[in-house]
């Protein structure tokens, strides 16, 4: 008889999301993923100037920020047909290629690589063997005995005092962690290690963007960085040049630490690169524009169905119609007024609340299609969607990975494998290690045209009378990220975003057919049902982001929650 398991909240996460999960004979048999807030913020953005939404979108979420501003740009420079400079088009790359590097790293080490390290376990370790381990399979300079030591006398300090601190609340001990001691304790140092270098890649976003979280440089037609190498009030040479000193230091990180640690755990983990496929048609877009009206990119993106990366579909520009014509949305099981599928341009967003129903409505994430079909998207979507394209870094760090795999755990796995649990894991930092070159090139490509004498960053938009309808798409560190505009007379007319977390996180369809979450659970083992940390693995591994797909807004304007800043 199946057993009904819920995990609410789900943790390490951004947003709340509850899973329900059906098991029987230890696994999963049925699965239902329900986004436990509203998103509201398309009705606060009716009436407001277009060139402003940019900053009430990018308040969708604390961590998915620079995303939703560079799409919503997009958005309405696609509306008005606008071109941007070309400084303006590298400087965005630059923020989005060091914003995506730096979630990466986040995603991997502090918010999921404790389902698969047992930092407990690391007690037990030789520090001298992890050592050998850790310099056995990298480089890296940071693998030393010493180093080891130190982490494992911390570690033994929270332990002592009854405080693991940001170690507390694990399933330390379950009988699916399966990394030996001394790999747990080089793991365990990593993720240390990691804190530091996530933060250069998010100094790079800073200097660029002015802040961060939030960025404040952007502008429809470009950005509001005026260059001047002679003045200490403008983006000039001094600081071009200590991005370059950062964008230095974060390669052999990512080399030599995150692609190795990625590889290691799916070594130990051979199991779990068939766990969790999902739903198999799979969507990116291509990015980091290198021309002034969006047809020349720097990463390839398209659609393939059915995990066939023969029937590759490209998108080619920011006017694409196959993407244009394809997106929908459907709220038959969502907590909105109908049950309807439509195109972005033609939605609302009405609340009705229904409670939990199995069989109706259960979530407020609304359920994307593409083509009428569920689509996963993520750094999975984007790799095997550049790697179908002929992307050569793409395929060169894929093969890197998968080599690293077999090497380490002698098996012989191939690209087949990346559709899984881990193989999510593996595209992120196959993902990651593309963006840190298209990082660099963007920085070359910005030096040398400023040094050719041009120093433009801004078009200055109108807006014609009558109706003008446009979409902005980005390739997010989660996924396929598109807004969608309809502006009359100047303002905001209608309003939607499509999210990557609304893709892998809505719930069944207009077809009752299962969103990626759900369809990615069926067949998972759990080995403990009051532990289920399999369950947390494979939702982990599309590293949710829960508050861009629902939000909370009220409609008669009374304060949902208020925070005092001391």
């Amino acid at each position: 008889m199946a057993r009904r398991i819920t995990v609410d909240p789900v943790t390490r996460i951004e947003g709340h999301l509850r899973i329900d999960c059906e098991v029987e004979n230890g696994k999963i048999k049925n699965a239902w993923s329900s986004g436990q807030m509203l998103r509201g913020i398309e009705n606060i953005l009716k009436g407001r100037d277009p060139r402003d939404a940019w900053i009430y979108t990018q308040r969708f979420c604390g961590v998915c920020t620079t995303v939703h501003a560079i799409a919503s740009v997009r958005t309405v420079e696609n509306a008005l047909n606008m071109e941007v400079p070309l400084n303006a088009q590298y400087i965005r790359n630059m923020i989005i290629a060091a914003h995506g590097i730096h979630d990466h790293m986040v995603h991997f080490y502090h918010l999921s690589a404790l389902d698969w390290v047992d930092v407990v376990s690391a007690l037990g370790a030789s520090a001298k063997k992890a050592s050998s381990l850790a310099q056995s399979l990298s480089p890296w300079q940071a693998n030393g005995v010493q180093e080891f030591k130190a982490v494992q006398d911390r570690l033994k300090g929270f332990v002592g005092t009854g405080q693991l601190g940001i170690f507390q609340n694990g399933y330390w001990g379950h009988p699916a962690m399966k990394l030996p001691p001394e790999a747990n304790l080089m793991a365990t140092a990593h993720y240390l290690q990691a804190f530091e270098y996530q933060r250069k890649a998010n100094q790079i976003t800073t200097i660029l963007g002015s802040k961060t979280p939030h960025i404040q440089n952007l502008a429809v037609g470009g950005v509001a960085n005026p260059i001047n190498p002679d003045s200490q009030s403008a983006l000039n040479f001094e600081r071009l040049y200590y991005i370059k000193s950062l964008i230095d230091e974060l390669g052999s990180f990512i080399k030599d630490v995150y692609m190795v640690d990625v590889a290691a755990v799916a070594a130990f983990y051979p199991e779990w690169l068939s766990y969790g496929p999902g739903v198999l048609n799979y969507l990116s877009v291509p990015d980091f524009p290198e021309d002034t009206k969006g047809t020349k990119f720097g990463t390839p993106g398209g659609y393939i169905p059915n995990g066939d990366i023969g029937k590759f579909m490209p998108i080619t520009s920011f006017k694409d119609d196959l993407f244009k014509q394809s997106v929908k949305e459907s709220i038959k099981h969502s907590w909105y007024e109908g049950d309807w599928s439509r195109h972005p341009w033609e939605e609302d967003t009405e609340p009705h609340y229904t409670d939990f129903q199995d069989n109706g409505k259960y979530s407020w994430v609304k359920a994307p299609t593409f083509k009428n079909k569920p689509a996963q998207v993520g750094p999975l979507a984007n790799v095997l969607g550049m790697y179908a394209a002929g992307h050569k870094a793409t395929q060169k760090y894929a093969h890197a990975v998968l080599d690293k795999v077999n090497a380490i755990g002698k098996h012989n796995a191939g690209l087949e494998v990346m559709h899984s649990t881990l193989g999510r894991h593996a595209a992120r930092v196959i993902r990651c290690a593309v963006l840190y070159e298209t990082l660099q090139r963007n920085y070359d490509l910005l030096i040398k045209n400023i040094s050719s004498g041009d120093m433009a960053t801004f078009n200055p938009p109108t807006f014609p009378k009558g109706e003008q309808r446009g979409f902005g798409f980005h390739e997010a560190p989660r996924g396929t990220l598109s807004h969608w505009i309809v502006i009359k007379d100047g303002k905001i007319d209608n309003y939607q975003a499509v999210v990557p977390s609304t893709w892998n996180a809505g719930p069944r369809n207009q077809d009752d057919a299962l969103g990626p979450y759900e369809s990615s659970l069926l067949g998972n083992p759990v080995a403990k049902e009051k532990e289920p940390l399999e369950i947390l693995r494979t939702i982990h591994s599309f590293d949710p982001c829960i508050a861009c797909a629902i939000h909370v807004h009220d409609n008669e304007k009374k304060d949902i929650a208020r925070v005092t800043a001391w």
